[in-house]
């Protein structure tokens, strides 16, 4: 079982359970050794994983961080961890600033079960930053956090990589906010930098307040043809269809529903997958508001898979043994390929049913 599969069945269970998992201990037990044990560690060998580890600090005694994870005898990276009800701030982390500067640790994650905050010492060595250099939620989890954590993963497991990384990572996750912020509400300063470069004569409120509306809906526009244009290169379409990504607006069906450009373009990579089995006419796709299917004879009784796309962040792919559906993490849509396996079983269940 692949990395991004652990986190999704672990995110399923976060979502699933959170309103139970009250106290820090529960939050340990049911997301945080879970999510130790899907990047490699053995939380049940104390010289590895060692909980409650303790090391004085000064006049500090008898203080605990609730895990530390051992290499060659080496502590390598504190984590402290909070009830998964709590919302995580700087000063959640006294233990670990204390322990990051008396221990061979540079590596040290504030979580909560659900968010995880990663630290390093970018700034000052052997000092921890007041910041994350990564920070990772099961509340929406990207293609690119997955390739992150598989750093942190025991069998791919370098701190000097990490560490050299971890400045251009909080870097990054900074430009990443702020950029997102500018994309949202474009500033004040954004505004009259590209109204400068387009229009003549002075700024006046009205003439700022249209290119304020205008900017934001030209980066839509723009986000939504690279995504589109990345898709069709990516893909190749090899199985022609008259459903094609062609970056227009998508207009909603009679139901309200918006089938998008990356579900035509998943559609596509399933209809290639089940080619090899049926005529790829019969693969048929049939939008609606909480899931897009992808039917046998345009039959709701042969569901393939189902695309669950409508997330902002975080997207699956479920696929099907009889009723029962199981739900992929997809960190990139061209990840459908990996689970060809589940496809064509399916489709050689649906046939052997009389498909």
């Amino acid at each position: 079982m692949d990395l991004a599969t652990r986190i999704l069945e672990l995110q399923k269970r976060a979502l699933e359970h959170r309103e139970v998992l009250l106290t820090e201990e529960a939050a340990k037990t049911a997301l945080v050794m879970p999510f130790l044990q899907s990047l490699g560690y053995d939380v049940f060998n104390p010289s590895e994983v060692v909980p409650e580890f303790t090391a004085d600090v000064g006049t500090k005694k008898g203080e605990k961080v609730d895990y530390a994870i051992c290499s060659e005898g080496k502590v390598s990276i504190l984590i402290e961890c909070k009830p998964s009800t709590v919302e995580l701030n700087i000063n959640h982390a006294g233990q670990l600033f204390r322990y990051f500067s008396v221990t061979d640790a540079r590596l040290a994650v504030l979580t909560n079960g659900v968010v995880y905050q990663f630290y390093s010492d970018v700034e000052r060595p052997n000092k921890m930053d007041d910041k994350p250099f990564f920070t990772f939620s099961l509340d929406g989890v990207k293609g690119t956090d997955v390739k992150t954590l598989e750093k942190f993963a025991k069998a791919t497991f370098d701190i000097d990589k990490i560490v050299q990384e971890a400045g251009n990572l909080k870097l990054q996750s900074l430009l990443r906010k702020e950029i997102e912020k500018e994309f949202a509400e474009p500033s004040e300063d954004f505004v009259r930098m590209l109204a400068s470069r387009v229009h003549e004569g002075r700024l006046t409120p009205a003439i700022k307040d249209s290119f304020t509306k205008m900017i934001a809906s030209s980066i839509s526009t723009i986000i939504r043809e690279l995504v589109n244009d990345r898709l069709s290169s990516a893909l190749n379409a090899s199985n022609p269809s008259t459903l094609e990504p062609d970056g227009s607006e998508e207009e909603p069906n009679e139901d309200g529903v918006i089938t998008t450009p990356e579900e035509i373009s998943g559609f596509h990579i399933i209809q290639a997958i089940a080619s090899k089995f049926v005529d790829p006419k019969r693969v048929i796709i049939r939008d609606a508001k909480s899931y897009c299917a992808i039917l046998l004879d345009d039959n709701n009784r042969k569901t393939i898979a189902r695309m669950h796309f409508n997330g902002i962040t975080t997207k699956y792919l479920g696929t099907f043994v009889g009723k029962d559906e199981q739900r992929h993490l997809l960190p990139e849509l061209t990840h459908i390929y990996q689970l060809s396996e589940h496809i064509e079983s399916r489709l050689k269940e649906l046939n052997g049913a009389g498909a």
